[in-house]
This record gives C-alpha cells, structure tokens and sequence, in this order.
C-alpha cells in the first residue's frame, strides 16, 4: 500500500512540472502576440497634438497701410507682433531679416507693433518707429532700435538716442519729434495692439504664417523657412491642380464640338 502512494506521487509531480509549462508558453504566445501589434492609442502625444490658434476672421486688421514687405499680393503672409524693448524680439530680428531677404516677393511680409504694459519705454519706442514710417523710414528706424536696444533701454535720455537714429537714417529731426507725439502715429499702434489682442498675442515676438500662430521654438530661420516652403508648396500645388482642371474642360469642350 505504501509501495503505491508513493507511486502516485511521484508520478503527480512531473505532471504539475508540464501543466507549469504549458502555462507558462501560452502566456509567453499572449504577450508576443500583444506587444507586436501597432499601438492605436489615439490619446498619445502625436495625436493629441494641438494645432496653432489661428486668426479670427473677424478681427481688427491692424494699421493701414502695413509696414510691409515684399509683394502684397504674395501667397504666403508672415506677420510679426513684436516690441521694441522685448530681448526675444531683438535677438528674433536678424531671422527676420534673413527671411525677408531670402523670399523677397514670394511673401507678403507685415510687422505690427505689439508694446507690451510691462515695458516702460516700448510704446514711445512703436511711436518713434511710426513716426520714421511716416517719411518712409520705418524699416531704418526699425533696424536702430532693435540693433541698439541695450543702448537706448538704459538710457534716461533715450529719446535724445532716438533724435540720433532719427539723423542719422536721414530724417528731419524736428519733424520726427513732432510725428513722434502725434496723434496719427498714436493712431496707428493703437490699430496694431487691436490686432494683436484680437488675436489673444500675450508674448513676443508672435509670428502667424498664413495666419497661424508659429510656435516660438520654431521661430527661428530653419524653422521658418520648412514652414514657408510647406505653405509655397501648398499654392503651386493648388494652381497645378487648377490648371490641370481647366486643361480638362477645354479639352472636353474642343471634343463636344468635333463629334457634332
């Protein structure tokens, strides 16, 4: 009797050692069979990546005419808000620069002033560069005051700095003083910081293309131009598309003639 108890044992052993193993490959199987299908959560970050605000239809369309470069009738616009004292805008400028140099008129380049309540001499500074643009001066001017915004930001008599700049791309002094504190200059950054709030600017420099908001870390020249040439690529696509179209019709319509 003992002989077969321990038999029983012995044989119930190796077959608790199978039924381990047997589970064992089927979780194995389940979890290969898991892991090597495509992940389709559409909650992940690639998904629920958030588009850029674009700008409202309705909204205030700023100082008119533009300080603006290029081709007004271009089909991509690259608008910037900016402020004269702002450190990012100052250091964004060169790109700016670079851009507009290497599109030219393939783009519609518009700059608006954006004087942020936190900067205390930003608002004279728009006003002085408005003032410049009266004598068709605006981009000279711009180009002072963004190059030497250390200088004059530290300076009690900034205006005085300002007078200089003013000389010394050409302007009447006397006559930039006064548009300086004129009401059509006012007028103008008024019309702009309209814009702007319009379209929620709360930083700057805030740079739309086509009138989408372009995410500050890619406001730089590559950045820039990968966006630009998306949207270039997008117009020669639509009129390669158009032309293709009417191309058809002509051809149907030159066929209907010759079967009548």
């Amino acid at each position: 009797m003992k002989k077969e108890e321990k038999k029983k044992n012995s044989t119930a052993i190796p077959l608790v050692i199978i039924g381990l193993v047997l589970v064992g490959v089927v979780a194995a199987a389940w979890w290969f069979s898991s892991s090597s299908k495509p992940n389709t959560n559409v909650n992940g970050p690639i998904a629920n990546t958030p588009r850029q605000p674009q700008i409202p239809t309705n909204a205030p369309v700023g100082a008119t005419p533009p300080n603006m470069l290029g081709s007004p009738t271009a089909a991509v616009t690259v608008e910037e808000f900016a402020d004269f004292q702002c450190g990012s805008c100052a250091a964004t400028h060169p790109v700016m620069k670079e851009i507009q140099s290497t599109y030219g008129s393939k783009i519609k380049f518009v700059f608006r002033e954006y004087p942020l309540a936190m900067h205390d001499k930003s608002y004279d500074a728009a006003m002085a560069a408005e003032a410049a643009g009266m004598h068709r001066k605006f981009w000279a001017m711009q180009d002072q005051l963004f190059s030497n915004q250390q200088a004059w930001t530290q300076n009690p008599n900034y205006k005085a700095l300002w007078s200089e700049y003013a000389a010394k791309i050409g302007l009447d002094v006397q006559r930039y003083q006064s548009d300086a504190t004129g009401m059509a200059t006012r007028s103008r950054v008024e019309q702009d910081l309209q814009r702007g709030k319009a379209l929620n600017v709360t930083s700057t420099p805030s740079i739309y293309v086509n009138g989408q908001l372009v995410p500050f870390p890619e406001a730089n020249v590559a950045g820039l131009r990968r966006i630009i040439d998306a949207e270039l690529q997008k117009t020669v696509a639509s009129q390669t598309q158009s032309s293709s179209s009417t191309t058809s019709q002509v051809n149907s319509a030159s066929n209907n003639s010759n079967s009548k």
